[in-house]
């Protein structure tokens, strides 16, 4: 049995997970985050962690492996146990257990479970599509501190009788003030040509994005025209997901089509990105829910997946 399979699957959708008379696999959201050195940026996720304290089985792994290997509640009960047991004495024979996607478990000298988090997944479903990446340092020349050293060595306080006798002096005033205004106008224009560029770059960085997410969603080339549809209020926050559309039509016609099709086809607004999301229907109960992805992934769609949201 691939335990972790199991446990990675429900980590995208739940904090912890109980493995009974083992521990918990918990997640707790981490911001974005710039690292001031290397000056790269990082999006957010989920960062995992594992208490050996939580033991107690709350019937969450165990039911979904029940519905996912079609076995009753017990007889999976009775497989998890099966499978701690044997790594509890991997553990204690000195071995490190790897969950894949999760970490790595060892047992250090005082007897405890220490856990190494993997960090080649992150379990964040609304950072779906941002990866890391390294940015390189803006050095910009400090005019204004340049000006003041200026302004410090050269005063520009004229007197009247120093003005009548020795004129050049003004227009040397003038030359000098001339400077500071062109280096302080140099140093704005400077300032906003890397402003500039920079929304340029993130308004690229945002286009290559949705070009990505459109290009993982359903894309119909022919769409037909705008169509009015009398779609009833989706109920439950478990939906399984047909697919995601820029266009608003042909998300109408894909709605139309699952209908014909015989399912209860919805759409159920914008997601972040703008798009417009189709589900083949809704549910409340998350048994079902999972119950009728694993039928439609098995005759109509590979694609589907569940998504969990409470809507307005």
């Amino acid at each position: 049995m691939q335990l972790e399979t199991y446990i990675s699957d429900l980590l995208y959708r739940y904090d912890c997970v109980i493995i009974p008379q083992f521990g918990a696999f918990l997640t707790h959201r981490v911001s974005a985050r710039v690292h001031e050195t290397t000056h790269s940026f990082y999006p957010p996720k989920k960062a995992l962690s594992f208490n050996e304290q939580l033991q107690t089985n709350d019937g969450l792994l165990a039911n979904y492996i029940a519905e996912v290997e079609k076995v009753p509640y017990l007889v999976a009960v009775e497989k998890i146990a099966k499978h701690v047991k044997s790594i509890k004495s991997y553990l204690v024979a000195g071995e490190t257990i790897a969950f894949h996607n999760i970490g790595d478990l060892i047992l250090n000298t005082e007897g405890n479970i220490n856990f190494e988090p993997s960090h080649h997944i992150n379990y964040l479903t609304d950072a779906f599509g941002l990866s890391q990446f390294t940015s390189s340092d803006i050095s910009r020349e400090l005019h204004k501190e340049q000006v003041e050293a200026i302004e410090d060595v050269i005063p520009l306080t004229i007197t009247s009788e120093k003005r009548k006798n020795r004129p050049y002096l003004k227009y040397a005033a003038i030359a000098i003030i001339a400077l500071t205004l062109g280096g302080f106008t140099a140093s704005k224009f400077y300032v906003n040509q890397i402003e500039t560029q920079n929304q340029l770059a993130q308004e690229a960085a945002n286009q290559q994005l949705d070009i990505k997410v459109q290009e993982a969603t359903f894309v119909i080339d022919n769409p037909l025209p705008a169509v009015t549809l009398s779609v009833e209020k989706p109920s439950g926050n478990y939906h399984i997901v047909a697919g995601a559309f820029r266009i608003e039509a042909n998300s109408d016609k894909k709605v139309q089509q699952l209908r014909d099709q015989g399912y209860t086809a919805l759409k159920i607004g914008k997601n972040r990105y703008g798009l417009h999301e189709v589900v083949y229907s809704s549910h409340t109960d998350r048994l079902e829910a999972l119950k009728a992805l694993r039928t439609i992934k098995r005759t109509h769609n590979r694609e589907a997946w569940l998504l969990v949201k409470a809507l307005d």
